[in-house]
């Protein structure tokens, strides 16, 4: 298909876009400060939405992450005059099964921008609704996010109902939210319990940890003992953040997490969080666990992949930021794994900058020789080589670009190699993540399980595609993404 300037140029904008999405988070990045990040991503949020709504309400379909996703339904509510009847109805749709993906506080914090924004139309109020009603227990929402419900409930005047089968519960909410003094006990267990918990220390360990924690401090009770007793009410991540403060020999066998059922980046980060001795020590429990994640993520496409090499980045600049601390490392370690569940059977390798081989010892340090460990892989002779970096190849800069013209140009013209970039790091004054060369597709990636899908996005980053393609691809994850929430749903 022959494409003009203008559509090839539609597709790299909305690929732009879509790369920042997956990526930044607004937040200090290793080489750019919080306000540059927050800068150019405010710009393309608005310039996407302005010059493509369909395509921005479909990036909802997509693996960007979730405080984009936030974004994207906070400006499509905000602007819905804009919007025709026909893109209204998908936007709703789309936004319907993103909230259901969202952490609840995120939502929450959502509703109380819309708020800010002085937002409150019919639709806003519907989605919110329908939101609400969709809760399992609102009577744990009050309690564990009760000033983002009160926000909901007194500025767009929705019902609450909590989700009990005790008839005369049904009206506490209103009481609890908004004059916690006038009853003597409720009827629902989490409302009595945080009524109760404020004189009596036994109602704590009925609470959610996050809240039993505000009241253990109040009573002065001891870290060790309060941690011990609460772990049953704790999430799997509340157990591992604790385990992580205390020590894993500290924290009795209760408050422990599973660690295989983690997601692999999750679980990534946890193993990077842990000194050099005790990842020795836990060596067959930590690499079993992330071997486990990797195929959970892989799924039906775990040994279809064929020969596969991987250039993973651990040099320094894979320490990330204050705020994002070792992210980049984390997803060049999940991702190590996945690709070895992806790859056939014993045709797996990988190339890491510093030259290590123990993936399970890795850490940030030293320059980026990106070009030399590309070399490497390539006379591994692999169908696929991915590159997990962002970028910055700089012993020697740019060597890295040129040895894939070149493989390309001359050495592998019938691209019997497909080679892939994904970069974890927004660069904020490039509008996109770095690329090695353009004749290498780059996507952005910040969670290593997503790999798979992103390495599929990645054919679009070319230049050889126009929009009308990638709207197609993006109509099929659309009718994907709303088939498995609104099958769900129905079921």
């Amino acid at each position: 298909m022959t494409h003009t300037d203008a559509d090839l140029i539609a597709a790299e904008d909305v690929l732009l876009f879509v790369n920042a999405a997956v990526t930044s988070t607004g937040q200090r990045e290793f080489r750019s400060q919080a306000s540059s990040q927050r800068l150019s991503l405010d710009f393309l949020h608005e310039y996407v939405r302005v010059n493509y709504r369909t395509v921005y309400a479909a990036s909802l379909a997509l693996d960007i992450n979730d405080h984009n996703a936030a974004r994207v339904v906070e400006r499509l509510l905000r602007t819905a005059g804009e919007a025709s009847p026909e893109q209204k109805r998908t936007e709703g749709r789309l936004i319907a099964a993103r909230l259901a993906l969202l952490p609840p506080q995120r939502v929450y914090r959502l509703f109380r921008a819309l708020r800010a924004a002085k937002v409150g139309n019919r639709r806003t109020r519907a989605i919110m609704r329908d939101w609400l009603a969709a809760r399992p227990d609102l009577g744990h929402d009050a309690v564990k996010y009760r000033d983002g419900l009160k926000t909901v409930a007194r500025h767009f005047h929705l019902p609450l109902r909590t989700t009990t089968e005790v008839p005369a519960a049904q009206g506490e909410l209103g009481d609890f939210l908004f004059e916690p003094g006038v009853r003597p006990r409720y009827e629902h267990r989490l409302l009595d319990a945080y009524r109760r918990a404020h004189y009596e220390q036994g109602a704590i360990y009925e609470l959610p940890f996050t809240v039993a924690e505000g009241f253990a401090a109040k009573h002065g009770l001891k870290r060790a003992a309060f941690v011990e007793r609460i772990a049953p009410r704790m999430t799997r991540l509340e157990r591992l953040r604790t385990q992580r403060e205390a020590g894993a020999d500290v924290v009795g066998a209760a408050a422990r997490t599973d660690l295989s059922v983690m997601p692999l980046t999750r679980l990534a980060l946890y193993a990077l969080s842990l000194g050099t001795d005790e990842r020795v020590r836990r060596r067959a429990e930590l690499t079993g666990a992330l071997r486990t994640a990797a195929r959970r993520a892989a799924g039906p496409y775990a040994g279809t992949w064929g020969r596969v090499a991987a250039v993973l980045d651990d040099s320094y600049s894979a320490s990330g930021s204050g705020e994002k601390r070792r992210r980049p490392l984390a997803v060049a370690l999940g991702g190590h794994f996945l690709l070895e569940a992806l790859a056939a059977p014993g045709a797996y390798g990988a190339w890491w900058t510093s030259g290590g081989t123990d993936p399970l010892l890795v850490r940030p340090y030293g320059p980026t020789p990106l070009g030399m460990r590309v070399i490497d892989a390539l006379e591994y002779a692999p169908d696929r080589l991915v590159v997990v970096s962002d970028g910055w190849d700089n012993a020697p800069p740019g060597l890295a670009g040129e040895v894939l013209r070149v493989w390309r140009t001359r050495l592998d013209r019938e691209r019997r190699t497909t080679v892939t970039h994904l970069n974890p790091v927004y660069d904020a004054d490039g509008f996109d993540v770095r690329r090695l060369a353009a004749s290498v597709p780059t996507a952005g990636i910040r969670d290593a399980e997503d790999l798979p899908a992103l390495v599929e996005i990645a054919q679009f980053a070319e230049g050889r595609t126009g929009l009308a393609e990638l709207q197609a691809y993006l109509d099929r994850r659309i009718e994907g993404f709303l088939l498995t929430y609104e099958g769900g749903r129905a079921t």
